[in-house]
C-alpha cells in the first residue's frame, strides 16, 4: 500500500505541473482535455491493477490448495532446499540410449499438447483480469469523457494524448525514484 501512495504522489505532482503549465501557456480548454484524459487513463490503470491483483491472489490460493493435495515423495533435505517446489525432477527418467527418433517426436508432441492446454487454461484463468468490471468502468469513463469533449466541440487531440501519457510517464518516474530510494 505504501508503494501505491508513492505512485499516487508522483501522479498528482506530474498532473499539477501539467495543470500549471497549461494555465500559464494555454487555454482552460487545453487543461480540460488533459484532465479528462488523465482521469480516464488513471481509472483504467487502477482498474487493471486491482483486477490483476485479484487474479494473482486467486491463483495463489488455488496453487496453495493444489500443492497441499499433492503427494510428497521421499526426497532428501538438500533436494528440498535446492528445489522446494520439485520443479526439476522428471516424472519419467529416459536414458539417452533409449531415445529414438520416433520417441523424440512423441515427446515433442506431448510437450506441444501440454503447452496448448496450458495456454488455453491460462487464458481462461486470466480472463477475469482483462474482462473485469473495474476495467470496463475505467474504459467507459475514458470513452464517455472523449465523446463529451467531442460533442461539446472542445476536443483537442494533442492535449488529450498528453493527458493519456501522464500515467505511463508517471509510472516511469515513480519506478526510477523508488529504485533510487531502495538503492540508498
Amino acid at each position: 500500500m505504501n508503494k501505491i501512495l508513492k505512485f499516487a504522489k508522483v501522479f498528482i505532482l506530474v498532473d499539477l505541473c501539467l495543470i500549471i503549465f497549461g494555465m500559464i501557456f494555454y487555454t482552460p480548454t487545453w487543461v480540460l482535455n488533459t484532465q479528462v484524459a488523465f482521469i480516464g487513463s488513471l481509472f483504467v490503470t487502477l482498474a487493471s491493477f486491482l483486477s490483476y491483483k485479484k487474479n494473482v491472489q486467486n491463483r495463489l490460493s488455488n496453487f496453495e490448495t493444489s500443492t497441499a493435495n499433492l503427494k510428497v515423495e521421499d526426497r532428501d533435505k538438500i533436494d528440498e532446499i535446492d528445489d522446494p517446489f520439485d520443479l526439476y525432477s522428471e516424472d519419467e527418467e529416459i536414458k539417452e540410449e533409449e531415445l529414438t527418433p520416433s520417441k523424440i517426436k512423441e515427446i515433442i508432441k506431448e510437450e506441444k499438447s501440454k503447452i496448448k492446454r496450458n495456454s488455453f487454461k491460462n487464458t481462461l484463468f486470466s480472463a477475469t483480469g482483462f474482462i473485469s468490471i473495474y476495467r470496463v468502468v475505467g474504459y467507459l469513463a475514458l470513452i464517455i469523457g472523449f465523446f463529451a469533449l467531442n460533442n461539446s466541440k472542445t476536443l483537442l487531440p494533442i492535449p488529450f494524448l498528453i493527458g493519456l501519457a501522464i500515467v505511463p510517464i508517471s509510472v516511469l518516474i515513480s519506478k526510477f525514484t523508488l529504485k533510487l530510494e531502495e538503492d540508498r
